[in-house]
């Protein structure tokens, strides 16, 4: 049983020291990945920006085009109905067609109001895109230094990092799968990533609150494994004092 014990000790430690070297290469890297991840949705959010300003362009251009059909065809209409002015029986038939003509007029006055508005908004639109395109060309250029930059960094590491993670999944198939869901928890809840330690100079080495003699005989005997009281962290041994 003591064996059994030692060797998950083992080998959470273990785990650990390769999790700590893992995170020392990340730790290099910086916020690289982070800003190169924030400036790929942002530029993301401008190309969604400019497709949807092109779609409204294109919207009042097909505005445009149909109201000028529509002031086509009220021409058409006034030119009919001018002929048919010529050819009335009475007043109340002209004064009908009169005002027949005087709706199309007015047909056509609007629409080209609303057109001279399309014509407005366009512009705007023409004005938003090319200031959208210019902040996302300025955004992409920032995307290849930032990728250029982190692609220079992960080189350096990247065969002692895939050396580590080959490592890592030897490591953590030797450990159950509930003390290793542990770990993985308690490491997500400490900032320094520290899940498995020892007990140095009588105290924690995650926490340094001080741990009882008797309870560090327990953590040395490793007949159980032992969780600081404090921090929670899982304590794998103790470390022997040189004087």
């Amino acid at each position: 049983m003591e064996s059994t014990v030692a060797s998950k000790l083992d080998a959470l430690m273990t785990l650990q020291s390769i999790d700590s070297q893992l995170d020392e290469i990340r730790r290099v890297r910086g916020d690289l990945p982070e800003e190169v991840q924030d400036l790929e949705d942002e530029i993301e959010g401008y190309e969604v920006r400019v497709r949807k300003f092109d779609d409204e362009v294109a919207g009042l251009n097909e505005s445009i085009a149909q109201r000028r059909q529509a002031i086509k065809d009220a021409e058409g209409l006034i030119r009919k109905y001018e002929d048919q002015q010529q050819n009335v029986r009475n007043n109340r038939e002209y004064d009908a067609i009169t005002k027949e003509i005087e709706l199309q007029k007015l047909e056509m006055q609007i629409a080209e109001k609303k057109i001279k508005e399309a014509y407005y908004q366009i512009e705007q639109k023409v004005n938003d895109i090319e200031g959208t395109k210019a902040r996302l060309e300025e955004r992409r250029k920032d995307l290849d230094n930032k990728k250029q930059e982190l692609g220079q960094i992960v080189a350096e590491s990247e065969e002692e990092e895939n050396k580590l993670k080959q490592d890592r999944e030897i490591a953590a198939g030797k450990i159950e799968d509930r003390l290793l869901s542990a770990y993985s928890r308690i490491r997500k809840n400490v900032r320094n990533g520290l899940a498995v330690v020892a007990v140095k100079r009588d105290a924690c080495g995650g926490c340094f609150n001080t741990v009882p003699p008797q309870r560090q005989a327990d953590i040395a005997a490793q007949k159980k494994v032992i969780v600081c009281e404090h921090c929670g962290r899982i304590l794998a041994g103790v470390e022997q004092r040189v004087f």
